[in-house]
């Protein structure tokens, strides 16, 4: 029989064989979040929605405004969240935020379906987005290998490729975006990574932050245990928070100014555990000389946005998430 050696939060258990069990055994009001959403053909919430299988599988939003566009749209490259180590892109927490994105920008949104620690330590899941982001490149140099990839590829403009994530999806913004910067312009054309939305990311060190200590989470979603235990497991074996995947303005990391990054919008939840740390991430990037932005949410917690009942009947967070879509969609006409 056996035995859990660890239990995180409700999110994950880990048996004393190695093996892995994922079910949600938190709140069931909270598990309408996590349902996933089987893809259509026919508009729904402003778009259409399809999986293109590969390495790695991708899932594809589309703007359900009349074909053919007179002007191709601009290209969300989409990294889940969960601390390296829960969720899945077809999630409907994420459904519901990426679709509305998709649908009011209007842009295209694909998700990429990243490997889950403990089982695939980082930097697979760093490998992933950056295999996510080649395959978006021989997509734009005509390699569609079937229907969806025929959709995206009518529809996107790979000129202008952002990549967005949540929580520790936003460590695989600076990540993916720095790997893919170290390459030549060519090596990507005609595909440009024209910035990076980093939501709330996990940028951490290994000492407490001031909000660690003092900010009290309201949310199932996201709790000291969550982050402690899921970057455990998450980071290379024996690695702390102050490894450069989770500290990228820390000793152990690539000194920023060296790093080639294009301009990031970086969110920021006031009342985020880790808001401290998002600040610290982006003030040495603009002491780096980084092009960076910040768009501070007053007033709500770590990926407030995702959670649909909260958006819905609190007002606080309806506007906040307002004013978050507000500015994505503002930092992508500038850029």
């Amino acid at each position: 029989m056996k035995v859990v050696v660890d239990d995180v939060s409700g999110w994950l258990r880990i048996f004393d064989d190695g093996s892995v069990d994922r079910t949600w055994t938190g709140m069931p009001e909270a598990l309408f979040l996590m349902t996933p959403v089987a893809p259509f053909i026919a508009p729904r919430d402003g778009v259409t929605l399809h999986d293109l299988p590969g390495s790695p599988s991708l899932r594809l939003y589309l703007p359900a405004g009349g074909q053919p566009r007179p002007e191709k749209l601009p290209v969300f490259l989409h990294f889940q969240g969960g601390g390296f180590c829960i969720s899945h892109c077809s999630w409907f927490m994420y459904y519901q935020f990426y679709a509305r994105l998709a649908a009011s920008l209007p842009a295209v949104v694909v998700s990429v379906e990243l490997p889950l620690a403990p089982e695939h330590r980082l930097p697979a899941a760093i490998d992933a987005g950056y295999a996510a982001l080649l395959r978006l490149r021989d997509l734009a140099r005509g390699a569609a290998a079937g229907p969806g990839d025929t959709l995206l590829g009518s529809a996107a403009d790979f000129s202008r490729v952002f990549l967005i994530g949540d929580s520790s999806g936003g460590n695989l913004v600076h990540q993916v975006a720095a790997r893919a910067s170290a390459e030549s312009p060519e090596f990507w054309a005609p595909l440009r990574v024209a910035g990076g939305v980093p939501l709330h990311p996990g940028f951490v060190r290994s000492s407490r932050s001031r909000s660690e200590l003092e900010q009290q989470s309201d949310s199932v979603f996201f709790t000291l245990d969550m982050l402690d235990k899921f970057l455990e497991l998450g980071l290379p074996e024996g690695a702390t928070k102050d490894h450069p995947y989770t500290c990228p303005m820390g000793e152990a990391a690539p000194p920023l100014e060296k790093v080639a990054l294009p301009p990031f919008l970086v969110g920021v939840a006031e009342k985020d555990l880790i808001s401290d740390t998002n600040l610290e991430y982006c003030e040495a990037m603009k002491k780096a000389g980084k092009e960076v932005e910040v768009v501070v949410s007053r007033e709500v917690s770590h990926s407030f946005y995702l959670n649909k009942f909260a958006v819905d009947n609190d007002p606080i967070t309806g506007q906040r998430t307002d004013e978050l879509l507000l500015a994505i969609k503002h930092f992508v006409a500038r850029h």
